[in-house]
């Protein structure tokens, strides 16, 4: 009976001690577990985290398409893209403005339309070919295959947005893109452009613009033209159809300026069309007279991500004709005054080597020898013989003039002034 008593007597402490063993050996092993998956972590750390990330994002399309890309690394000072085009008869004037506008840093596209004869097509590319500086730095590209182009007609259009398509393809680091016809000239250096446009807004747009169409709702937002150049191999006057159309009530229509400074990141939106908007105003733009005049003022206005980027002045000169100012008047000496009061970058339009021409060499570009106008870049006996350093900016007088103009209509459009209205 006392040993009974005895053997009950320690059952529950021997009881007590085997559940605080196997507690204890639970607790050991969990340990070792969660010991076990920091260190299988720890390991996985070494992994840099944005791979691990982007692994995970492949999961989600979403996250593909809404991730912006990191804007590119820019130089301090900006990168110009160029398209001078002319046509018949144009060669020579083309060439000068070319030369004349000529800097490394920027990049040109040229073209003289399919009405231009074969030989100064083949003169063209012959020059662009052999010239030294341009073989050198590989800045100016030719477009060989031309275009049909009437001004009147939604083919200009087209051939901008084929000069803009090559550019984005082929030089990769330009800020703005800038359109001129062989009648176009400078009235600053490309060192006082760069010059005054480094530190601006890379997402401003100069376009000069307006919402009040006024006679142009009669005379070319109704009637519906056909442009021959679409569809034939030589140039004719476009055509209108009947009936008329009614004015589009999707989006405002907008005219101004065929001529224009745009941004990289809107030619990217014209040309990529990542929104439906320029391909539906492309569509409704190739019935619509003097489409040039129009068809960037609608989009860049009718897109609310762009519109407080526009700026309403074209930074050209332009003396127009008097009502209803659809054609401007060839410049001359007589014009001098104005010219230069003006502070515009640019000026049209210009006849074959007219006086005018000379002066504005010779005085506002200080471009002596008939070849590029001079630079900080320039190198070499005679001058801009050889390329030196194209960072190299030495701005003139004409930086002034321009800066006054730009900072004017900056700050109109910083307050929302005067802008897609």
């Amino acid at each position: 009976m006392s040993s009974l008593s005895m053997e009950k007597k320690w059952v529950f402490p021997l009881v007590l001690g085997s559940m605080m063993c196997i507690f204890l050996l639970r607790t050991s092993f969990n340990f070792e577990i969660i010991s076990a998956f920091h260190t299988f972590n720890s390991m996985f750390s070494i992994i840099p985290s944005h791979i691990m990330v982007k692994q995970t994002s492949l999961l989600f399309a979403e996250s593909k398409i809404n991730h912006a890309p990191d804007p590119p690394v820019r130089p301090l000072a900006p990168r110009f893209a160029y398209l001078i085009s002319g046509s018949k008869g144009d060669l020579e004037k083309l060439w000068r403005t070319l030369q004349t506008l000529y800097h490394p840093r920027n990049y040109y596209v040229v073209h003289l339309d399919l009405e231009s004869p074969a030989k100064e097509r083949l003169e063209l590319a012959s020059r662009v070919e052999k010239d030294a500086i341009f073989a050198k730095v590989g800045n100016v590209h030719m477009i060989k295959k031309a275009n049909i182009v009437t001004y009147r007609g939604p083919t200009m259009v087209a051939n901008t947005l084929h000069a803009c398509s090559i550019l984005l393809k082929k030089f990769k680091d330009w800020d703005w893109f800038i359109n001129l016809s062989a009648s176009d000239y400078p009235l600053v250096t490309q060192d006082d452009i760069i010059h005054t446009f480094t530190g601006l807004n890379l997402d401003l747009n100069f376009i000069e613009h307006s919402s009040h169409l006024g006679w142009k709702l009669d005379h070319r937002a109704m009637p519906l033209i056909i442009d021959p150049g679409l569809y034939q191999t030589n140039k004719s006057e476009v055509f209108r159809a009947t009936p008329k159309r009614r004015l589009p009530t999707a989006f405002k229509l907008f005219t101004g300026s065929a001529w224009m400074i745009l941004s990289r990141a809107f030619v990217e939106y014209c040309v990529w069309g990542w929104d439906s908007l320029p391909r539906t105003l492309l569509m409704y733009y190739s019935n619509f007279a003097s489409s040039p005049e129009g068809y960037f003022h609608t989009v860049v206005c009718n897109s609310p991500q762009f519109v407080p980027t526009v700026v309403n002045h074209d930074m050209h000169y332009i003396s127009w004709d008097f009502p209803p100012k659809q054609h401007p008047r060839t410049l001359s000496l007589n014009d001098t005054t104005e010219i230069i009061a003006s502070g515009a970058a640019f000026a049209r339009k210009f006849k074959q080597d007219d006086p005018v021409l000379d002066m504005i060499d010779n005085e506002l570009l200080g471009r002596r020898n008939g070849r590029f106008t001079p630079g900080g870049w320039c190198e070499g006996s005679p001058d801009c013989s050889k390329v030196g350093n194209p960072s190299k900016i030495q701005p003139g007088p004409g930086a002034q003039r321009l800066s006054r103009l730009i900072e004017k209509f900056v700050f109109m459009a910083k307050f929302n002034q005067n802008q897609c209205i």
